[in-house]
């Protein structure tokens, strides 16, 4: 026991170690800088390769450096450790806000829902097609490779992570390796590739923008500082006979507690239910996107009861940002580059039709479906469809630093109705055991009528003509 606790300890006193180092390399190498590139990405990717996967690889095995710098004891606890802290993440997703009514969420969020659904469900039906009519001819692939693009981008590298013990359980390891090597060209392809819009965006005649003046040249952004608009008056909770970090630990811990409760509801009903006539489906539902619902249970009970001024936003974000950070490191540290260059070819394919939908998406669709300042809105679901919220933040803060055009209100009022289910939510949590239970084929039905149904209500009911 003790020597589980040191192979512990040591192993979550490195990540915060690799992230300061990596800290000073993102500031001295500025090409990181300029591609705003999170630290937490170098740091797990200076993991890997001071680990088994590169380091250890030019050594003998046995020799001192054959498990590269650290520890194997060390790995073996990073590798449980995504699917551990991505429940806290996720939990803490609705904390804190205050739960707006349906029509303020319809009326400003109402169109990037919309643009997120087809986003997600567009990237299931290409991938999906892909390896269905490609790579299964070409390759013999696993079909469960269908339904990464919606994982890996829009879900992240936490989702990614956290769908490990699902892999696992499907007999697809390898679809973890893929599927956070795809979230890391996901969000480094989002943020370049955003960033380049922005610009041009700045400098056409043919897009109107809120603000024309480009960033500042030595203005940089970090992608886990960039949090939602807060109320300055609920930045800082009040004092309390209790430290604040550790009762806003115990809300989260509460969250995660609610949907753990929640789940083993849903798997006693279903074993009693219709599970007789489906088969298992919840038992391969995670325990993350039920500790979302649980965060916003607690929330809607916070607010009933009149707790909200105790509630920090600002410290539930930062509980969320730390967990996200290691899941980050430990996930990319972890990360087997033999899976990868086993596939290397679908992978390449896979990555290139994904990014390319989500192009589409923004350049053709979002002005049809983003009724009023589509570039600033539209450009924060291209971020959070190649990578992570944050990305999609940081995004909309390059295109108009003033929030002039409101645009992150709308995307905040647009993750209460799309978190839950897509970009790490439910169905997402559902994908790879409907895609093995019902087939590919089946599910890229489902999805592209999804798609199609997203793409026609968003166009139907919010499209004017644009300036």
């Amino acid at each position: 026991m003790a020597e589980l606790m040191g192979s512990v300890g040591a192993a979550c006193v490195l990540i915060p170690i690799l992230l300061i180092v990596s800290k000073g390399i993102r500031r001295m190498v500025r090409i990181f800088d300029a591609l705003y590139l999170p630290t937490a990405i170098i740091a797990g990717t200076l993991g890997l390769i001071l680990g088994p996967q590169v380091l250890g690889r030019a050594f003998s095995e046995g020799t001192l450096l054959s498990h590269g710098v650290f520890p194997e004891a060390v790995f073996e606890v990073w590798e449980q450790m995504p699917k551990l802290l991505i429940s806290v993440v996720f939990a803490g997703l609705f904390i804190g806000k205050p739960m707006p009514g349906l029509r303020t969420v319809w009326q400003m969020g109402g169109p990037q829902v919309l643009m997120g659904f087809t986003i997600s469900f567009g990237q299931y039906a290409v991938g999906l097609a892909t390896v269905l009519f490609l790579l299964m001819p070409l390759y013999d692939i696993n079909p469960l490779t269908g339904v990464l693009l919606e994982i890996s981008l829009s879900g992240g590298h936490g989702t990614a992570a956290g769908l490990a013990p699902t892999f696992a359980e499907l007999g697809f390891e390898e679809g973890q390796d893929l599927a956070l090597g795809l979230a890391t060209i996901g969000l480094i392809a989002g943020v370049v590739l955003g960033t380049v819009f922005v610009n041009y965006a700045v400098r056409s005649s043919r897009i109107t923008l809120v603000r024309k003046q480009t960033t500042e040249g030595d203005e940089g952004y970090e992608l886990s500082a960039i949090q939602e608009n807060e109320d300055p008056e609920h930045k800082k909770p009040p004092t309390t006979t209790a430290d604040p970090l550790s009762l806003h630990l115990g809300l989260v811990a509460t969250a995660i507690a609610l949907g753990y409760l929640l789940l083993k509801t849903l798997q006693f009903l279903e074993q009693h239910t219709w599970g007789a006539y489906t088969g298992e489906l919840v038992g391969y539902v995670p325990l993350f996107p039920m500790a979302m619902i649980g965060g916003a249970v607690l929330q809607a009970l916070i607010g009933m009861t009149g707790l909200q001024q105790y509630v920090s936003r600002d410290l539930v974000n930062r509980i969320s940002g730390t967990a996200l950070d290691f899941i980050i490191v430990s996930a990319m540290a972890t990360l087997s580059l033999t899976s990868i260059g086993q596939n290397w070819q679908p992978f390449v394919i896979l990555a290139a039709i994904g990014l390319a939908w989500t192009v589409f998406c923004f350049w053709v669709l979002a002005p049809r479906m983003i009724p009023d300042r589509w570039f600033e809105k539209g450009i924060g679901d291209f971020g959070q469809g190649m990578g992570m919220a944050v990305s999609g933040l940081l995004l909309m803060r390059i295109a108009d630093p003033e929030n002039k055009s409101r645009a992150l209100e709308s995307f905040g009022y647009k993750q209460l109705p799309y978190e839950p289910f897509l970009g790490g939510g439910l169905l997402t949590a559902l994908a790879l055991p409907l895609c093995a239970r019902l087939g590919p084929g089946v599910l890229l039905v489902v999805t592209a009528v999804g798609c199609v149904a997203s793409v026609a209500v968003g166009i139907m009911l919010f499209r004017k003509d644009q300036n």
